[in-house]
């Protein structure tokens, strides 16, 4: 499995250089140019278009493709004309924050999605199952960020017992157990908000798998010499439909990290997504460029993250 490992991370060389390039000339594409955001009623065009020669803006654009992509491979992702600091310390100041939000989300989603998806599998056709049903369909309906106002509105603003943004409380010592309850605090609205949307897809595939395996050959021997029911759940049915849903944590983590641009947004939580949207509003080029790229770095990774996870959850199947 090691070679097969190494292998797929080599073959993801060509295929980061292909969605680099991409994103570059895409990125040319856009209107303005980096310098655009600094411009001002008082800024003297001069200094402007010095700034352009300095950077070489001028340049051919397999000059200037060559010069950003060999100083990313250095970790230079170049500087944020918005913030007026590195990209790479922005990216970094953001991605744990997102990180964290990730992580909880995950925890949440398949806590409540694997029981309701068991329970529905397991007394199909019952009205526990038909309100599971009902519930998975509501939340598809309901777009996220409707959803993700309504939180905000119902639990952060009337009610007031989650805070609608930021990460950790103002005054509180970092290192502190209430530094690290603040933060936690601040995580538990947006990640349950994406919880509840995010389960319909795990309910209702972890119920059609135990449903399917219910009629399989082997649960029928094992019933016909006298197994209890539950015994059957447990050693059998639970155990193989459980096998598809562990093989799309890697995908799942992928989708929370794209999908947190909407509710770090809506919840004004400072992490990548929400830098992201900043990013274009301000048309801060090289952050844009880079988060594209460790976003697409990161579906990359996700693919491979899901083949590794199946490939060990169940011994039979091999990535190669």
């Amino acid at each position: 499995m090691w070679k097969t490992i190494v292998r797929r991370v080599l073959i993801m060389i060509p295929q980061l250089f292909i969605l680099s390039l991409l994103i570059f000339l895409l990125a040319k594409q856009m209107p303005g140019d980096p310098f655009t955001g600094l411009i001002t009623p008082e800024t003297d065009p001069n200094v402007i278009e010095e700034l352009r020669v300095k950077s070489g803006f001028y340049d051919p654009w397999y000059v200037q493709y060559y010069n950003w992509i060999s100083n990313a491979a250095q970790g230079d992702f170049g500087q944020s004309y918005t913030f007026k600091k590195p990209v790479a310390d922005i990216i970094g100041d953001r991605a744990m924050n997102t990180l964290l939000l990730s992580l909880l989300s995950v925890v949440l989603l398949y806590v409540l999605a694997i029981p309701l998806g068991v329970l529905a599998g397991r007394y199909h056709d019952s009205l526990l199952d038909k309100s599971i049903v009902l519930y998975s369909f509501i939340s598809y309906a309901i777009p996220a960020f409707v959803l993700y106002l309504i939180f905000v509105f119902v639990f952060g603003y009337r009610l007031m017992w989650f805070p609608t943004s930021g990460t950790v409380d103002i005054g509180v010592d970092p290192g502190t157990w209430s530094y690290y309850w603040s933060k936690f605090y601040h995580l538990l609205l947006p990640a349950a908000s994406y919880a509840l949307l995010a389960t319909t897809g795990v309910i209702q595939y972890l119920r059609s798998e135990i449903i399917d395996a219910k009629t399989m050959d082997y649960v029928k021997t094992a019933r016909s010499k006298g197994i209890p029911m539950k015994k059957v759940y447990s050693r059998h049915i639970f155990r193989n439909s459980l096998l598809p849903i562990a093989a799309f944590l890697g995908f799942t983590i992928t989708g929370l990290l794209g999908g947190s641009i909407f509710i770090e947004t809506v919840f004004a939580y400072p992490g990548m997504g929400k830098l992201f949207v900043e990013s274009i509003l301000s048309r801060d080029y090289s952050v844009i460029t880079s988060l594209v790229m460790l976003y697409g770095f990161l579906a990359l990774l996700g693919s491979l993250l899901s083949d590794i996870i199946l490939s060990i959850v169940d011994p039979r199947i091999r990535i190669d």
